[in-house]
Parts: structure tokens; C-alpha cells; sequence
């Protein structure tokens, strides 16, 4: 994987995707790397006074957003997941926001479809972004997807990345993701702030 390309930290963006409870424990193989990669990167750009976006993923009260022929937000509806403020839905306390840091509520599987992120991001002339979350292959590659198509220049921090499928992660961050993004590491991004 390259290094991080240099970083100017007033036009740079930390995006820490999915970082919940619930998600952290089901999803993310080698737990405890991947936060203690995720909680260096984070201490860094607090440093470095970086601005940090957190985005997770949440419902109101009876569910208005998701529509019965959504297939896979339904299964969330059904079995009573994600609604906002219920155990799980918190922000893992190892990478915990503070209050000068923004939280953004997604109700899709990406961070700008249907949220106010783009506006968060264009008001604080972010120009590029630093990505890591939960998973790869869900809200990793939907946010890369759409920033790539809203011309954000992107960087993805590989090793704060995860995904149930090992494989599926590996061919994303070595075969699809460098066609729009940087893919480096943790380690790089510590050198470059």
C-alpha cells in the first residue's frame, strides 16, 4: 500500500464510519488492532486539529425511514435494531467523539445519501477525506463511492477498515479502491499528521 499522500489539515476530514458498539462487536475481526489503530488516528488528528465526522447509523421511534421493500434495513426494523439511542447504538467508548467533533445519522448503508454530511463538509471547505469504518464492503465502499462521484479527494485508511469476509476486504482495498482513493495505513497516516 502507498504512503498517505500530504495532508492539508484544514481541507482534510476524518471520517470514523460505524464505530458503534453493536457493530464493532459483530462485525470487526481483530477487534483490538483495529481500535487501537482507529484510536491513534483519532488522537492524531485531535492534535493536529483535524476536523472529525462521526457517522452512525440510526432510527427514530417506529422506524419512518426504512420502506418494507428495503431488504436488508427491514430485517433491522424486524428485529428491533439500531433505533436511536438503544443499547449498541453508542459510539464504542475505545473511539468515543468529543464536543467539538460532528455526528452524523445515517439511515443508509452510505453517509450521504439522505443525511446532511455534504452540507457539513462543504461549510468547513473540506476538500478531502480520511475514511475508516465498519464495514468495508458497506459503508466504506458506499461513502467512497459517492464522495468519488462529488469530486472529495479520498484517502482510505486500510487497517481501520474491517469486514466480516477477509477476502472481501483485501480485494477492495488492494483491487477496487485505489481506482478512486489512496489505500494506506494507519501507520502512514501517523507520519503524514
Amino acid at each position: 500500500m502507498p504512503n498517505a499522500p500530504s495532508i492539508d489539515l484544514k481541507t482534510t476530514a476524518l471520517l470514523v464510519m460505524d464505530y458503534q458498539t453493536a457493530i464493532v462487536d459483530m462485525a470487526a475481526d481483530g477487534k483490538d488492532e483495529l481500535l487501537k489503530n482507529m484510536t491513534a488516528v483519532i488522537a492524531a488528528a485531535r492534535r493536529a486539529k483535524m476536523k472529525i465526522v462521526y457517522v452512525v447509523v440510526g432510527f427514530r421511534p417506529g422506524y419512518p425511514e426504512i420502506s418494507p421493500d428495503n431488504m436488508s434495513f427491514s430485517a433491522l426494523k424486524t428485529g428491533g435494531l439500531f433505533a436511536q439511542g438503544s443499547p449498541g447504538t453508542e459510539i464504542h467508548s475505545a473511539v468515543a467523539p468529543t464536543a467539538q467533533d460532528v455526528i452524523v445519522t445515517k439511515h443508509r448503508v452510505g453517509a450521504f445519501l439522505g443525511t446532511d454530511m455534504e452540507m457539513v463538509l462543504r461549510a468547513n471547505k473540506i476538500e478531502t477525506l480520511l475514511l475508516a469504518g465498519i464495514a468495508t464492503s458497506g459503508v466504506v465502499l458506499s461513502t467512497l463511492r459517492h464522495a468519488a462521484d462529488a469530486d472529495f479527494r479520498i484517502v482510505v485508511i486500510a487497517d481501520c477498515c474491517s469486514d466480516r469476509d477477509a477476502e472481501v476486504h483485501r480485494v477492495l482495498t488492494q483491487k477496487v479502491f485505489p481506482r478512486q482513493a489512496v489505500v494506506t495505513t494507519a501507520d502512514a497516516i501517523l507520519a503524514a499528521l
